[in-house]
């Protein structure tokens, strides 16, 4: 008897996450519009092509309105269905925007065609997806759940189980297992998948990385489990870190009854177009399995972090031990899924902890922030003593945390210069990025200078580093000298707070200059990296340094 085709569904990332994780997000719309009418024609059941590191680093890093390749993309897919990544409340951005502002973007995002939203939350809180879910239903485009998959004690399939109901409850349209650091094993996925379809009743997608090499067989038994879509990139974006090879998948499955059913002359045409890409940039990739995530279940972008910053302090020899505190220091904080923003909080941390020679001496002030609920809702309660530590006397926040935020679009529109305003849509990127924003705003139509000005500010920054770190160490030694609780002082706009939890600890903080400290919300000198972009250049004007 001859099985029922139940041919899987794909979803193609290489106009997003394949390059976001192969090279640093770099890929320009002029290099994806001629390849564009191959790739509506492959097949596939949508494209990822907006949303993550792409809309900041458009504008950061290529001088391109993020608006305007939205625009051009969708002008040129007739067939295909597009996708984003929304990060819930953070929208494309680090940090809980308001909810006016979440709404003005799903709009104007719904406006310029994408059809589906996959929304996720680094904590699976659902307070911090609630309204996005509520917004993109508004505007009649297919909201998609997440689940931000990890390994820990209490990340259990009936744990994921719950935060899908949960989902499920708030009317999403499908869920999607997001496996970010290419964790999950064949057997997990398999049961997991298996439950969702069994209990949940929507349909389920499977998104992973090819880091720990374990993606294409996960895929498999997804698959067999009666999993909806599945996730790949073209060839010359895929493995590594990215997605498994649509082509590996195509191989695996032909003569089953799985057959995705894609056209192979086009995947191979457009593979062609973006390996002769690939060669063009003279990109090569160092591994195809990283040993972090196999042995430390730590996602690569944060095991390349914490490398890096490590030798900015010259302390490479420590990485071992770094290692070994990152999970301590995770179930410290209720064991958060690794991913952006929660993976750079907990990284950092622990990169102190060491260096520091004590747990817990110094703490950054994303890890209070964290502490008093500002990011959601940890999967287990933070432990009481830990608290103390972080916090002192101070009770979390127990609302969603959107709910501490004004609204502030009105306020926007009053404060941009109408100079910069060509379209609706300019304020909302303004109340986003408010520093960046302006800079592209003066330089979008000036290639030139935005090249000289890169340029300028990359001298200019280099210096400035220097001097803020020699102030912030100044103000430690002050500090530890005369015992005093708190320091505050302000210098070329930038604001540096040092304050002792314990007003008999001593201050401690390295000797070596941090690569960048022009705009920090984080602590000196380590750095945390989001996306590939220093998290210092992305928060707001303020530097804290707690001492414990």
């Amino acid at each position: 008897m001859i099985a029922k085709p139940k041919p899987v569904k794909i979803t193609d990332t290489t106009l997003r996450d394949g390059h976001q994780s192969l090279w640093a997000t770099r890929m320009k719309t002029a290099e994806m519009l001629p390849i564009l009418e191959k790739l509506d024609a492959v097949g596939y059941w949508s494209l990822e092509m907006w949303g993550g590191a792409t809309f900041d680093v458009a504008m950061r890093f290529l001088n391109e309105d993020p608006w305007e390749r939205l625009s051009s993309v969708r002008k040129q897919i007739k067939k295909t269905k597009i996708q984003m990544l929304l990060r819930g409340q953070n929208i494309v951005g680090y940090r809980n925007y308001p909810d006016d502002l979440l709404e003005a973007f799903i709009e104007k995002t719904a406006e310029r065609g994408m059809d589906i939203f996959r929304i996720f939350d680094a904590l699976n809180d659902v307070r911090n997806i609630q309204k996005a879910i509520e917004c993109v239903k508004k505007y009649k485009k297919h909201a998609q759940g997440t689940l931000c998959y990890t390994v820990s004690p209490v990340h259990t399939i009936d744990y994921f189980l719950e935060v899908a109901q949960k989902q499920a409850d708030l009317g999403i349209d499908s869920i999607c297992i997001k496996d970010m650091a290419g964790i999950i094993a064949p057997d997990i996925s398999y049961e997991l998948v298996k439950r969702l379809k069994e209990e949940i009743k929507l349909p389920v997608q499977l998104h992973t990385h090819s880091s720990s090499g374990m993606a294409v067989a996960s895929y498999l038994k997804a698959v067999e489990a009666g999993v909806d879509i599945i996730d790949t990139a073209h060839a010359p974006l895929a493995f590594g870190t990215s997605q498994p090879a649509v082509e590996s998948i195509i191989a695996m499955l032909t003569n089953s009854q799985y057959n995705p059913q894609l056209n192979t002359e086009m995947v191979e045409q457009v593979s062609n177009y973006f390996d002769q890409m690939k060669t063009e940039r003279c990109i090569k990739y160092d591994k195809l399995i990283d040993e972090m995530v196999v042995i430390h279940q730590i996602p690569g972008g944060m095991a390349s972090n914490l490398i890096s910053q490590l030798q900015q302090q010259n302390a490479a020899d420590k990485l071992q031990e770094v290692l070994a505190e990152v999970p301590k220091v995770r179930k410290d904080m209720g064991y958060p899924p690794l991913v952006t923003p929660t993976s750079q909080i907990v990284g950092v941390q622990a990169v102190f902890n060491v260096l520091a020679g004590e747990r817990y001496k110094i703490i950054p002030n994303e890890i209070k922030e964290y502490v008093r609920g500002l990011y959601g809702k940890p999967p287990v309660p933070i432990k009481d003593a830990i608290r103390r530590k972080i916090l002192g006397s101070e009770r979390p926040i127990t609302i969603r945390p959107a709910d501490l935020l004004e609204p502030v679009m009105v306020k926007v529109k009053q404060e941009l210069d109408l100079k910069y305003v060509k379209k609706e849509e300019d304020y909302i990127t303004y109340a986003l990025f408010p520093e960046q924003a302006l800079k592209f705003f003066e330089t979008r139509e000036n290639p030139e200078k935005f090249v000289r000005e890169e340029k300028e500010e990359e001298r200019a920054m280099k210096q400035e580093d220097k001097q803020g770190l020699d102030i912030i160490r100044e103000l430690l030694e002050l500090s530890s000298k005369h015992n005093l609780a708190e320091l505050e002082w302000e210098y070329s706009g930038n604001k540096v707070k040092i304050r002792r939890v314990n007003q008999h600890a001593p201050l401690n903080i390295s000797q070596t200059t941090p690569e960048n400290q022009q705009i920090t919300h984080s602590t000196i000198p380590v750095q945390p990296q989001i996306d590939g972009i220093p998290e210092t250049r992305l928060i707001s004007n303020q530097t804290s340094v707690t001492a414990g």
